[in-house]
């Protein structure tokens, strides 16, 4: 063996397979057994925090015409709508409160899908009420609530999932196993990157009030974040979206098109049917904080990080078992478009992660708005570095975000929007996609190994060694994680969703349980906090906080308006 060959044996047995198999066997974890049901067959009672958008489309996953969908919450009816239309029989409610206090007894999991800084408050009055959860990702907006949930899953015995789909998917997997088998030798840098927001940041002032629609909810909508009036925006925020993004976000036009974030597609919490991709667009009735806006303020969302970085960046935390123990540093590099109150238009932060078991320490690198490639191998073109069409392993269903018949996702690697199709490069991954954007190798985040570099794209459900012609000869290696239930079938979110409602029936752990999903959220987010500052910021992982710039940890532990803290 390869002195930088890793240890199968060491992987196999050690925690990679958190997650697989539960500890005392499958049917041994808390489940619906303990709650009274004699069969793992048995239908389960949903119940969803955000009734349209995202949480529409968990909550079809997660039932797929067998299970129940009992409840349904949202601050917003007319929002809400989209649930409360196609489960009609579901009862209704403003305050997700109230739907456990009055039907708890009848719900025996809930799909939580609110803007991120309500993740970690309605998680947690689930969990207490003994409710499995499905939190939608960024698991939480601050590193100590990630912290909080991870502990909150451990004391109360219930099945979690975080939706980051791209952990279902065969290409996530398949890249672990690659990077195991020591193919491309020890990896000590990884750099990742995406295209710009489907929503305006860099904003340097809030519009004046505006009337709350009378169909709105606000102060139930903020919870826990600070007290603040509603604003729709005005006249010098609309010229400011079509200034800087053509008409996407908030003032109404088509959005962010192909290259969108992945919540724009259903806009968590405040979105409706499909009303344009980008967030806000496309005529919607909001325009400042709602349906989509709130991803890029500080108060309520984590910016790309918590949008797109917890996708794409998921093949890394798995494959190179990176967690807030190991975490050193980390250091914001640029910060372009700063604004008082929204993350930057455009970031790049460096993480910095000390020796895990056999791996060496390694540097992950990420940056936003990058057109074309953040990255290429020394000496390699895009051209060189994409697939070369019909040739080498086709790894599971192509999917949403991989690659499509030898075509690579768009401008930055972002996937495509579609039915199960990435955004052409250009045919066979030409140079040259949409609107004349610069060409991309397909990829949008790519290990650097002492033997080689492997690349993953969407949301991992694409994966290839580079260049393009190592990987048209190459042969995986076996498999041996264990694959989702369904994600040969190419539907990602309801093999990920499934996923949770098999452990939710006694099967085994979801893949993104909350003992995984809580530390890779903690160490993900705390990017969004060295975006505030200049110079690099030192992490103590028994503390839970920064040691060398006390100011910054305001940003790691949020503070909970007065009647919304957390208490396990």
């Amino acid at each position: 063996m390869s002195e930088h060959r890793f240890s199968r044996r060491y992987f196999f047995y050690g925690t990679l397979l958190a997650g697989a198999v539960p500890r005392g066997g499958f049917g041994s974890t808390p489940s619906l057994k303990a709650l009274g049901y004699k069969s793992p067959n048995e239908k389960l009672n949903i119940a969803g925090i955000g009734a349209g958008g995202r949480p529409f489309s968990d909550l079809v996953a997660s039932e797929a015409g067998v299970e129940n969908v009992v409840a349904l919450t949202d601050v917003d009816w007319v929002r809400g709508a989209q649930g409360f239309n196609r489960w009609p029989k579901a009862e209704k409610y403003r305050d997700f409160r109230q739907m456990i206090e009055r039907q708890g007894k009848g719900i025996d999991a809930v799909v939580i899908g609110t803007a991120d800084h309500m993740h970690a408050t309605c998680a947690l009055w689930c969990m207490q009420a003994g409710k499995h959860v499905y939190v939608e990702k960024p698991l939480t907006r601050t590193p100590w609530e990630a912290r909080f949930l991870t502990q909150a899953a451990e004391k109360y015995k219930v099945a979690t999932q975080m939706g980051n789909q791209g952990y279902s998917h065969d290409a996530t997997r398949v890249a672990c196993e690659i990077l195991w088998s020591g193919e491309i030798g020890e990896v000590r840098e990884v750099h990742a990157w995406h295209g710009g927001p489907g929503w305006p940041q860099g904003m340097q002032k809030i519009p004046p009030p505006t009337p709350v629609p009378d169909t709105l909810d606000w102060d139930l909508w903020l919870g826990g974040a600070a007290a603040r009036p509603y604003t729709a925006g005005d006249d010098e925020y609309r010229a400011f979206v079509i200034a800087n993004m053509g008409g996407r976000g908030g003032g109404g036009g088509r959005g962010a098109g192909r290259g969108a974030p992945d919540g724009a597609m259903a806009a968590e919490n405040a979105g409706g049917p499909r009303a344009g991709r980008g967030g806000g667009g496309g005529g919607d009735q909001y325009g400042f904080y709602l349906p989509f806006n709130w991803r890029g303020f500080f108060d309520f969302g984590s910016g790309l990080f918590g949008d797109w970085g917890v996708h794409i960046l998921g093949p890394a935390n798995w494959g190179l078992q990176l967690s807030p123990e190991y975490l050193i540093s980390v250091e914001r590099i640029k910060a372009e478009g700063t604004s008082p109150f929204t993350y930057p238009v455009k970031n790049a932060v460096k993480y910095e992660f000390a020796a895990r078991g056999s791996m060496p320490p390694v540097t992950v690198y990420w940056s936003d708005s990058i057109q074309g490639d953040a990255y290429l191998p020394p000496g390699m073109t895009a051209e060189e570095a994409r697939k070369i069409p019909g040739q080498g392993p086709q790894v599971g269903p192509a999917g949403r975000g991989g690659f499509v018949g030898g075509r690579a996702p768009g401008p930055g690697g972002a996937p495509g929007g579609g039915a199960g199709a990435g955004a052409p490069g250009g045919p066979g991954g030409a140079p040259g996609g949409r609107g004349g954007a610069p060409q991309s190798s397909g990829y949008n985040l790519i290990f650097v190994g002492s033997k080689g570099h492997l690349g993953t794209s969407g949301r991992g459900e694409g994966v290839g060694l580079l260049p393009g012609s190592r990987w048209a000869e190459y042969k995986l290696p076996n498999a041996y994680l264990q694959r989702s239930p369904g994600a040969s079938t190419g539907d990602n979110g309801s093999a990920h969703a499934r996923d949770w409602v098999r452990a939710c029936k006694g099967g085994a752990p979801a893949c993104s349980n909350f003992s995984i999903a809580g530390p890779y959220t903690e160490w993900l987010v705390l990017g969004a906090v060295a975006t505030h500052y200049e110079g690099k910021l030192l992490w103590d992982n028994a503390k839970g906080e920064i040691t060398n710039n006390k100011e910054a940890n305001k940003w790691v532990k949020p503070t909970f308006r007065k009647g919304w803290e957390l208490k396990l």
